[in-house]
């Protein structure tokens, strides 16, 4: 295999630096699930400009501005979009789906209101994702009916429904679960702007009322909640909940490396 490390445009190398990877470029599946864990350990999900009414943009050079040059973080149609841009950049064959998330869904089927990718790797089609606040696999998902992805204490496999597709299903407490499901579609970028705009706008979405975040990290995860900030790792969970604007900044900084621009009004 070709390495592509010399032909990347600054860009390209820019968010390799943001996800802190710096080994070999050469379109493998070894590489691509390298690459998917590093950005889950390094950009957050969050939803913080969408809280604060500032609207979004897809457009790549917006998204390399906010997620790479300002450090921020996303939600599925941001950080997918700009995940997706890297591996085409990087030469994998990449292809765009909508689906419907189905965890935590109170009223079901859920609408289409995110973002995955199908990428070719080494001769095998694999699910990626990075924009998920929950948790999610954190290497490919192979497109395999049936085969079972054990990824350190969670398990994932694809099934397929008649109706709604490939599924993606976790394992919890002795049960598949379905998490999301999408049908293989391909979708151009301005078919997600519609849906975009849903999430930011809609009185009933579940992304304008309170604040989230979340991050992998080595021994667990960290989350955001409204102001309750949560530190998952082995021994346990602990929680705190700033009691100042200052304290809040400086926990956005310290647990997620978010620095929020100012905006007018704002002390």
């Amino acid at each position: 295999m070709i390495d592509r490390r010399h032909d990347v445009r600054p860009e390209v190398s820019a968010y390799l630096k943001r996800i802190g990877y710096d080994g070999p470029l050469d379109g493998s599946a070894a590489v691509l699930a390298e690459l998917q864990e590093r950005h889950l350990h390094s950009v957050p999900y969050e939803n913080l400009d969408i809280v604060r009414r500032i609207p979004l943009s897809l457009e790549v050079d917006d998204l390399i501005d906010k997620i790479v040059v300002r450090r921020r973080g996303g939600y599925c149609f941001e950080l997918n979009a700009l995940f997706g841009w890297l591996l085409r950049e990087l030469g994998y064959p990449v292809t765009d789906f909508v689906a419907r998330f189905w965890r935590d869904e109170p009223t079901p089927p859920p609408k289409r209101r995110h973002q995955v990718l199908k990428v070719e790797a080494g001769g095998a089609t694999y699910l990626c994702d990075v924009g998920v606040g929950g948790i999610v696999p954190r290497r490919p998902i192979q497109l395999i009916e049936g085969l079972e992805h054990q990824q350190g204490d969670e398990c994932y496999r694809m099934e397929r429904d008649p109706y709604y597709g490939w599924v993606l299903s976790e394992l919890k407490n002795g049960q598949w679960c379905w998490l999301y499901s999408f049908t293989e579609e391909p979708q151009l970028p301005k078919d997600f702007v519609m849906a975009s705009y849903w999430c930011e706008n809609a009185p009933d979405s579940v992304f304008i009322s309170d604040a989230r975040a979340a991050i992998r990290t080595r021994d667990g995860r960290k989350t955001l909640a409204g102001k309750e900030f949560r530190i998952f790792t082995a021994e346990g969970v602990q929680t705190f909940t700033p009691q100042t604007k200052e304290e809040y900044d400086e926990a956005l900084r310290t647990h997620f490396g978010i620095v929020l621009d100012k905006q007018e009004g704002d002390a």
